[in-house]
């Protein structure tokens, strides 16, 4: 399976030696989980998209700096091809700014928290009433929990949206927009030490009790492969749905 990596911002120069820019976060994370998946990259804040929405069985996207209501012209066009894949019905999972993106661009409402930042690792509860409905939810897991990096959060869903998990601080933490668009607010391509590094490269952007709350939490396991095989289950069961219609 060939997925389609859209690369909406890069990992700061200071913090590439370590931890490496986004495509090797993304091709480390998905060879623990599936050696068979092939993933192409686009530089989607570069203007670099694929020639045809076929090129990929589907998409996923980075993180960004960005906010999704900036005024910039790649966002706009980001804007436009994710709303393109939604009315062609390509599976999309979308990892931070693109799980904002989903809902930005589908009629949804993204903003600046009135909680202030998600930093280091938090923990969100699945609603376990959707997880039989999808079997693409395996393995079945109450709560997960991942890196986090963000002060917007998708405030208002779109029409025809499902939330799959939540916390109190991020209501819509992972959510399901019709059949094929999936977004997820924290990052399965994190590590708790590129996370660390992450925050104190920012220290001085975060209040300081939650950089020190941030920090004490990196010492908590995160579920990011059981994310990631989510992620391979849902985009190869779109795929394979879209192929019988």
């Amino acid at each position: 399976m060939k997925i389609g990596v859209l690369l909406c911002d890069d990992v700061h120069p200071d913090l590439q030696k370590d931890h490496g820019n986004y495509p090797e976060m993304f091709t480390t994370l998905f060879e623990q989980v599936d050696n068979q998946i092939s993933l192409t990259f686009y530089r989607v804040i570069d203007g670099q998209y694929p020639q045809s929405l076929d090129e990929c069985d589907g998409y996923i996207s980075s993180g960004s700096k960005f906010s999704v209501y900036d005024q910039n012209r790649w966002i706009s066009t980001f804007q436009a091809f994710v709303h393109q894949l939604y009315t062609q019905h390509i599976p999309f999972v979308g990892i931070c700014f693109g799980h904002q993106m989903i809902a930005w661009a589908l009629g949804g409402e993204v903003m600046r928290s009135d909680k202030g930042w998600g930093i280091g690792i938090k923990e969100v509860e699945i609603n376990t009433a959707e997880i039989d409905k999808h079997s693409w939810l395996t393995p079945a897991l109450p709560s997960f929990s991942l890196v986090l990096s963000h002060q917007d959060q998708v405030t208002g869903l779109p029409d025809n949206t499902t939330v799959l998990a939540g916390s109190a601080f991020c209501p819509n933490a992972m959510i399901l927009v019709g059949k094929h668009f999936l977004g997820i607010q924290g990052h399965p391509e994190f590590t708790p030490e590129y996370s660390h590094g992450l925050m104190k490269l920012r220290h001085a952007l975060y209040p300081k009790a939650v950089y020190e709350k941030g920090q004490q939490s990196l010492h908590q396991p995160t579920q990011h492969l059981a994310v990631t095989q989510w992620i391979v289950n849902f985009i190869k069961s779109r795929v394979m749905t879209n192929a019988l219609l």
